[in-house]
């Protein structure tokens, strides 16, 4: 079982990996095309965010956390759960069809909504690119559906990897782009020159990639061999269980999405304030919008997407098993394990963000070193989320292992009460330069308070899980990250990352070139510190990857 497990994590640590580099590609490609702290890149990525957003808001929870313990139960019916399966994915086709369509009735009040502020030439654009891109919203939920059949009967890897091809189609699509229409920092990209070419190969390919993303997972499903196909009639299978206990995963999402829309709200507030000038020196100071943040947020997401939810997968069903055998000892074992393991890496990353923030920020920029100097504050903010998003994200699996989605629903109330609050503050009381700073703040502090209301709540429920020795290897996991954070800012000083005419700052080669030397540096260090901490918690990281090589 352990062994199984590591292979499993390891394949979708390896996809998830690799999709993630792939993101920082495609991420570098869309500064280096339309820019970051820009009007367009602002337009754009709002456009491109919101469909996800939507999607998650109205059936993500519901997809993500609810269907797999169902699933796993039917798979021990005679025909291996093929007729509840084909009957779900019809069922969810016919939904998502439906939510789509509605939503792209409603696209210029959404845009009008979620880009306050905005001048009218700033909202027609966002509303054609929205036209292009709200169409995702079918196809993430096709990809969630299709995927978590998939991980129900043990096949982790396609649902990890498909995202690869995804961002396979929008590096070439991005290529082309910056070959035909010329880089952001030699040529302007703004509302009066923007053409059709332009949203061809930036908007609609990007719609094409995440529909690629989907339908490339009908291929593992078809080599499971279910013989799934169209199955209409739903009334017996036993979706009710799953109907009561997505009512509560419903609620707990739309409550989440809702008060992180109105914090996405606020930081696309200072795109309306920004001068649409050229970058340059002498030129007013750049301002953060949506496209800054969510580079940031990729950045501080990263540990968690790589490590903390490829083990978090296989936790969940490992737990949900447990639950289901009443085996108290197991679930809390696979948690207090995972919650250990996964700080080896998410702490680290939290320090190596922070020390080169800075250097990020330039590679993230455009090419324009004060964009890089504001999407690097903002990196830094934002990093001391990082450890906990993890931690509170495992925290709440352990409630929906045992089909309690009531709990969840309480915590992410509480939490989203103070993320709305903290939205409306700073969108009354910041000026529109000092928004995105607050908001980066409030995706930090949410976390933090995600964890601890779930840790009393699990206390309360199972007992001790053994948080003493959590709390304790994360004390020396900090310790040796520390160590290393303060060997890669030597690195970065040498390297002239601390001046501003330094080798980081020369553009986004000399700044990646920094990142590289700097982060073998870090890594070498931590190596040799969690030995001398005495971190045992670092073999357990290592063993999917040793399982993985060794097969």
């Amino acid at each position: 079982m352990q062994k199984s497990g590591a292979r499993a994590s390891a394949v979708m640590a390896s996809g998830t990996l690799v999709s993630r580099i792939l993101g920082f590609v495609k991420t570098f490609l869309i500064t280096v095309a339309i820019g970051s702290a820009a009007t367009m890149a602002d337009v754009f990525q709002l456009a491109n965010t919101l469909p996800n957003l939507i999607y998650v808001l109205i059936a993500g929870g519901v997809f993500n956390a609810v269907l797999v313990p169902q699933i796993i139960k039917a798979s021990k019916a005679a025909d291996e759960g093929a007729d509840y399966i084909s009957r779900l994915i019809t069922l969810a086709v016919i939904a998502l069809l439906v939510i789509t369509g509605a939503v792209l009735l409603c696209v210029r009040p959404i845009m009008n909504l979620m880009g306050p502020g905005w001048s009218e030439a700033q909202l027609a654009m966002g509303t054609a690119f929205a036209l292009i891109t709200f169409p995702q919203i079918f196809f993430y939920g096709l990809y969630t559906v299709v995927g978590q059949v998939l991980n129900a009967k043990g096949a982790f890897g396609a649902y990890m990897w498909a995202p690869v091809l995804n961002n396979v189609v929008a590096i070439a699509s991005l290529l082309v782009f910056i070959q035909q229409f010329g880089p952001f920092r030699t040529h302007r990209h703004d509302l009066e020159n923007w053409t059709a070419g332009q949203t061809f190969w930036l908007v609609t390919m990007a719609t094409v990639g995440v529909a690629a993303q989907a339908f490339i997972l009908f291929w593992p499903l078809a080599r499971l061999g279910l013989r799934i196909r169209p199955r209409f009639g739903w009334r017996g299978i036993g979706l009710s269980t799953a109907g009561r206990l997505g009512g509560w995963t419903l609620a707990t999402g739309v409550i989440a999405n809702l008060a992180f829309m109105a914090l996405y709200r606020t930081a696309a507030i200072p795109t309306g304030a920004r001068p649409d000038v050229a970058p340059g020196p002498g030129g007013p100071p750049p301002i953060a919008g949506t496209a800054v943040l969510d580079q940031a947020t990729m950045l501080y997401a990263l540990p968690h997407g790589v490590i903390g939810l490829s083990i978090a997968t296989v936790l969940f069903n490992r737990m949900a098993a447990a639950a289901d055998e009443r085996d108290r000892e197991s679930l809390v074992a696979s948690l207090s394990s995972s919650l250990r393991v996964t700080g080896v890496a998410t702490v680290f990353c939290m320090v190596a963000l922070i020390v080169y923030a800075g250097p990020l920020g330039m590679l993230f920029s455009g090419g324009v070193p004060a964009a890089g100097a504001v999407i690097g504050q903002v990196i830094t903010v934002i990093a001391i989320g990082a450890p906990f998003m993890s931690t509170a994200f495992m925290l709440g699996r352990a409630f929906y292992a045992q089909e309690d989605a009531r709990t969840p629903f309480m915590v992410q109330l509480g939490v989203s009460v103070f993320t709305v609050l903290g939205a409306v503050v700073i969108a009354r009381a910041f000026p529109p330069e000092h928004m995105v700073f607050a908001v980066a703040v409030c995706y930090a502090v949410q976390n933090i308070l995600a964890t601890v209301i779930y840790h009393h709540a699990l206390t309360r429920r199972i007992g001790d899980y053994g948080l003493s020795r959590v709390v304790g290897a994360h004390s020396r996991i900090l310790a040796a990250s520390l160590v290393a954070g303060a060997g890669g800012a030597v690195v970065l000083w040498l390297l002239g990352g601390y001046r501003s005419d330094g080798f980081p700052w020369d553009g986004q080669v000399p700044a990646l070139i920094s990142i590289g030397i700097g982060g073998v540096a870090m890594a070498l260090v931590y190596a040799v510190a969690l030995r001398l901490f005495k971190v045992e918690e670092f073999t357990g990281l290592l063993a999917p990857l040793r399982a993985k090589l060794g097969r």
